[in-house]
């Protein structure tokens, strides 16, 4: 019966968590001020097929679970729960957040994304319940004799440019999000842990939206 109620307890985090990411990757596109790498990627295929940004986050996360097979991944609950849900909820949030004019209100709109985003990424760390598509890909490139950073940030850079070069937003926003998203989930993560896996992979594994 505990047993039951921890996992109910940690599946409602998971999810809590990924609307958390979902909702916050629509603020920041709403901010417009510059996406993280593989938002960028998202949006310039978005806009270059012609389909919604969520729509989008889900199939590439379906698509990067493929990848998962020759790593000998396994995906988890949490795997397909994030797969599913972020890209559902970046549509709910597009279409509930109005677009905004003005630096001031944007650049405030940059900051709660990104602080929504980090804590939004220590929910569904913490809850344990297995990586992210984005996430278990780098995990599993680091287990065949890479670290972790080197496999992050030669994925994202790659996801990054050819996201700008099919039409991402990259500025500003692109830079705060990836300087302050780490040292975020580091401070939220000590409370929202559960198990093993949220010590078993770094804070710095975290890529959006999971």
């Amino acid at each position: 019966m505990l047993a039951g109620m921890t996992f109910a307890l940690r599946l409602l985090q998971l999810v809590a968590g990924n609307a958390i990411q979902g909702i916050s990757v629509a603020t920041l596109v709403r901010a417009n001020l510059g996406l993280p790498g593989w938002d960028v990627f998202h949006q310039g295929v978005a806009g270059t097929l012609d389909l919604a940004l969520g729509t989008v986050v889900v199939l590439v996360s379906l698509l990067v679970l493929l990848l998962w097979i020759p790593l000998r991944e396994r995906p988890g609950v949490g795997t397909v729960v994030n797969a599913l849900a972020v890209g559902t909820f970046v549509n709910l949030g597009l279409a509930w957040l109005p677009v905004v004019e003005g630096l001031g209100l944007r650049s405030a709109m940059l900051v709660a994304g990104t602080v929504g985003f980090s804590l939004g990424t220590a929910m569904y760390i913490g809850a344990a319940l297995g990586p992210g598509p984005r996430d278990g890909l780098m995990t599993g490139i680091a287990r065949r004799g890479y670290s972790v950073r080197a496999a992050r940030t030669f994925i994202e850079i790659v996801a990054l440019l050819v996201g700008w070069l099919l039409g991402g937003v990259v500025g500003v926003g692109t830079v705060v999000f990836s300087l302050a998203v780490g040292p975020l989930v580091q401070w939220f993560l000590p409370g929202l842990a559960h198990t093993r896996w949220s010590e078993r992979v770094p804070v710095r594994a975290a890529a959006p939206p999971g």
